[in-house]
Formats: structure tokens, sequence, C-alpha cells
């Protein structure tokens, strides 16, 4: 496929379709098109995730990146193989837990910390694209980034999400180029329909196409970027030549719980994405089998089930935020979270007449000292990330979830990318006020939490059933969930499961999303002693489901979330 076949058109989203054969949900039309391009060309589900994910650093550059980090999980259908893929990003080996401290120990200011240098991690999205394709891939790695190179070239036209997400963005002004790229010369964010082009980024592409990974990651894009981001005049970083060349993207086991008949499985530490998406299901499947009354209040969006969800996601963050980090430094206990006796202890704490109150507690566990080593968290809130998902002709999966964590990540840009601040994932404080070390606290090569849960669901004959994630910070896992819940428990289609409102509880309020369509859920969950607050939660759901009839057919039903710009293409 040449550039030339890519046509940079965005009207016409379609958020659901179906398919025989193939399809494939991202969070723009382009990078859907060229996708399933890809896969029409005789390539694999990995093919199209290299070729989706250049294309959507270009499109989408507020939400994901070569600067930034990613997850995959990988389905090889003939051999039934899961894999999963950490492209996290990591601290530079200089960095201690006082990163993020100012000189009188007190956190930074959350924007002061991001803006700058010093919240750059060593990108990662780079080296798993290439370890992906290295595993999975049929058509050569040239080929499948000409349709970013041509678009960088060429140009694409400017979406009313990307022009709305600069014109709210701050700090974009922070560094020249960066200012230069999205606003005009009157100081105002380029237009809808402005025809954006980048060809540093076409020059970077063909340098990484040409020599792979490595022109990345070794010699003068590596220095330029890490002249970048140690040159910054107010909050230089740390990030160093010898980060960029140690770097590696590690494959790894996925962590799998059980809801109902099911088997749930996602991304393992560093991500939290996995096993709590795994707890809330595991936590309200024992609560509804052991409590909940027969009949149309099991079905989600019934006030005994929503009062359920919200206490089940209270306890799985609650456990979150105690357990979580990179499992490399940190001792984990994964099969414990997710072990279905501690799960139905934990169900057994949510009381059917009423909510919980305050914050729970994280459980405990005799095996392990981790509740006393750990300490309360203390990691800020992550915005800015993508999702796709893609089912090529063989059955094979990709679900896959990349960051560069908040909205245009750390604002610097070079080589035509934006690079991340996925730091700021990290604990700000090292200790918590007890003087216990916290789990996910700043670590040199350590890898900092993250909440982005690519899953895939497989049914009792170990048969794939869904494909599913979004982008969305820490709601993510909560978004996630709901919409499993939505499709597994509720019946619903793809496409209405992720427009509905939404509904969570990070161990803290209960939240719904804001709007008339949640106002029945407040106020039944308000009945029951929430205390409910109506934010904005803005998903980007992109989910397939594979349907068989009696014969054993086939067919891939998909859905796009309607908050945001994703498109839905099948064959």
């Amino acid at each position: 496929m040449g550039s030339g076949d890519v046509v940079a058109q965005t009207n016409g989203l379609a958020r659901s379709g179906t398919g025989d054969r193939a399809m494939v949900v991202t969070a723009h039309p382009i990078a859907s098109q060229v996708g399933m391009a890809m896969l029409a060309a005789g390539g694999s589900a990995a093919d199209a995730a290299v070729a989706i994910q250049t294309v959507l650093t270009l499109v989408e550059p507020q939400s994901s990146g070569l600067g930034g980090g990613a997850f995959a999980l990988h389905w090889r259908a003939d051999q039934l193989l899961l894999d999963s893929y950490d492209g996290r990003e990591t601290a530079p080996m200089s960095a201690a837990g006082d990163l993020f401290l100012k000189d009188d120990g007190d956190p930074m200011p959350f924007w002061d910390a991001v803006i700058g240098g010093r919240s750059v991690g060593t990108p990662g999205t780079v080296r798993l694209l290439e370890r992906l394709h290295q595993d999975h891939g049929r058509i050569d790695w040239e080929i499948l980034l000409q349709p970013a190179i041509g678009l960088a070239e060429t140009g694409f036209p400017i979406s009313p999400r990307l022009h709305a997400s600069i014109d709210a963005a701050q700090g974009l002004f922070d560094d020249s180029v960066t200012a230069a790229y999205f606003f005009g010369l009157d100081g105002r964010p380029r237009p809808v329909g402005h025809i954006l082009k980048n060809q540093p980024y076409a020059d970077l592409l063909t340098r990484i196409a040409r020599e792979g990974g490595d022109a990345f990651y070794k010699g003068p894009i590596a220095e330029d970027i890490v002249e970048k981001v140690q040159g910054h005049p107010v909050n230089p970083g740390l990030l160093s030549i010898e980060d960029m060349a140690a770097y590696r993207a590690v494959r790894r086991a996925p962590v799998c719980g059980l809801f109902r008949v099911y088997r749930v499985c996602g991304m393992g530490p560093p991500s939290s994405g996995g096993l709590t998406v795994g707890q809330i299901l595991g936590i309200y499947d024992a609560a509804t089998m052991a409590k909940g009354p027969a009949g149309a209040n099991l079905v989600p969006g019934g006030s005994v089930s929503d009062h359920i969800y919200a206490e089940a996601s209270r306890l799985a963050y609650a456990d979150r935020g105690q357990y979580m980090a990179d499992a490399d430094y940190v001792s984990v206990p994964e099969k414990a979270l997710l072990d279905p006796d501690y799960l139905a202890q934990r169900a057994a704490l949510i009381d059917l007449v009423g909510a919980m109150d305050g914050r729970a507690e994280a459980g405990e566990y005799p095996a392990t000292q981790m509740a006393a080593m750990a300490g309360a968290d203390g990691t800020q809130k992550d915005h800015g990330t993508t999702h796709f998902t893609v089912v090529d002709a063989d059955g094979n999966i990709v679900s896959y979830t990349g960051s560069i964590e908040s909205a245009f990540g750390s604002r610097q840009m070079v080589h035509g990318i934006l690079l991340n601040n996925q730091l700021t994932d990290f604990s700000f404080r090292p200790m918590d006020e007890a003087g216990k070390p916290i789990a996910n606290r700043v670590e040199p090569g350590k890898r900092p939490r993250s909440s982005m849960a690519p899953t895939i669901v497989f049914d009792h004959l170990y048969h794939p059933t869904l494909a599913i994630g979004s982008p969305g910070g820490s709601r993510i896992i909560g978004y996630v969930a709901r919409a499993i819940l939505h499709i597994l428990d509720g019946g619903l289609s793809p496409a209405e499961a992720v427009a509905q409102p939404h509904i969570g509880n990070r161990n803290s309020k209960t939240e719904i999303e804001q709007g008339a369509a949640g106002d029945p859920f407040a106020q039944g969950l308000a009945l029951k002693g929430h205390e409910v607050v109506r934010p904005s939660m803005v998903s980007g759901l992109h989910a397939i489901q594979f349907q068989r009839d009696a014969e054993g057919n086939m067919r891939l039903v998909g859905g796009a979330d309607p908050r945001r710009e994703g498109h839905v293409v099948g064959n």
C-alpha cells in the first residue's frame, strides 16, 4: 500500500459496523481506513497495529504517539496463544523518589511537573511496535510506515476534536516548535479543516522505516530527544542517551480473572488495568450471585446492580492504590488479588441497603508483607490516551492502548512528535504520612503504574468473545468493566454498550456522567447513600464482539464511542 492510497477524510463517522472476516476500530477514521487497507493487503492484526499507531501519532497527536508508550494484547488464533506486550515508558536511571518534590519536601504542583523535560520518560512505543511486528507481522516493516509518511507530507484536515483539544490545552506555547505547529501567526488554534503537514515526522518515519527502531533509540534522533529534555530552560529532565539505548519492550504473561462463564484477560503490572478490571467483575459476580434478587435489578442499569457495581469498584480501587505498581520493583500479589475466595470475601463487605462510608480499606493477605510496605497511594490522575482494536481474517486480535499521558504530553516537540509526561504517573511522594514506602514511587528504570486496560474476553471454550479498551486516565478501568457488563450481562451491542452513561467509583465519591441520561442513576444511587458527583467522563471505548451462530459461523460486531471520533470498519 502506498501513501497515495490514503484518503484524508473524516466525514461520516461509523459508530457501529459488522464484518465476516476482519474489523478495525480506532479513534480516527483515517487510522481505521489505513488499518483495514493493511488487512486487505494480506497483513496481520499486528501489521495493522503498526500502521494505525504511526498514523494516530499524526492525526491524534494529543493522545498517543512515538514519543510515548503503550500496552498491547495479542491473540494468535492458530496457536491459541495470548501474549501481552509492555511498551511502558521507564524512569531515567538517575531518577529518585524526590523527582517531583520541591526543596521544602512538598510535591510540585501537577502542571509545574508536567510541562518541560522533568516528566519525560524513555519512550516505549517504537520498540513495542517493532517487537509486535517481529513476532507476528507479515508485511515488510518499511511498507507499514508509508501511509503515515505520505499523510505527514501531504497533510490531513484538523478534526473538530483536535481543534478543541488545542484550544483547551494549557502550556502549548511553552515550546516554540509546538506552538508553531498547532497555532497560526495570529496566535489562535489552527481551524477545523486546516490541512496540517508534518515534514519532520515524515523524515523521522523514513529513517525508522529504513533502519528500524535503532534509528530512534541510538544516534542523532536519540541525541536530539535527550537534548530537548535536558535543555528545558525552567524544568529540565534527566533522560539520557544511555536510557534511550537501553530501552526494551517486554513480552509478559497476561492476567486473567473469572466473570460468570468468561475469562477476562488484560495487561498485568506495570498496568493496574487488568487486575482492577478483573477485581471489579469478580467482586460484582460474587455479590450478585450471593445477594442479588432475580430479575431486572441484576441487569446493568438496575438500581441494585448499579449499587453493587459502584461498591465493587470502590473495593477494587482500594486494592489498586495499595498493591499495584511495576512488578519488577514491587511484589504484586497478582494471584491473590484475583482469587475467587478473596473476591467473595470482598463482595461480602457490600451492603445492599446502603453505600460504604467514605473510602474502603485495601484487603490483607497473610502470605505477604505488602500491606506493611506499600503505604497509601499518592499518584496524580492521568489523561490523554487512545485505544484501538483489530481482528484480521485469520482470527488474530490486537487490543492496544497507547498514551503520552496528559493531552499533548510534556508539550515538548522534537522531530515532529510530542514527548510524553508519563513520569507524572508515579506517586509524587515516595513515602506516605506513616513513613511507609509507596509502591508506585519513582525509582531508577522503573515503569510508572498505568490504568490502561486493553482487554480480551474468552468464553468457556476459550473462544474470543470480546476485545475492548478505552482512554480516560484512571477512569479507564471503570469504563472497560462497565462496558463488559453491559455486553455480557445486559445483552447490549458494542455500540449500545459504549454509549451508555458512565458510573464509577475510584474509592471516593461515586461518579455519574453529567447529562440527562445519567440523572436516573444519580437519583437511585443517592437514595442508597452514595455521595454522587457529576463530572464529564469522556471515554473512548472501542470494542469488537465475536458472535457465533449454531453452525459456528462467526460475525464481528464493532462499536465506537460517540464521545470521540471513533470509526468502525469491517469486511
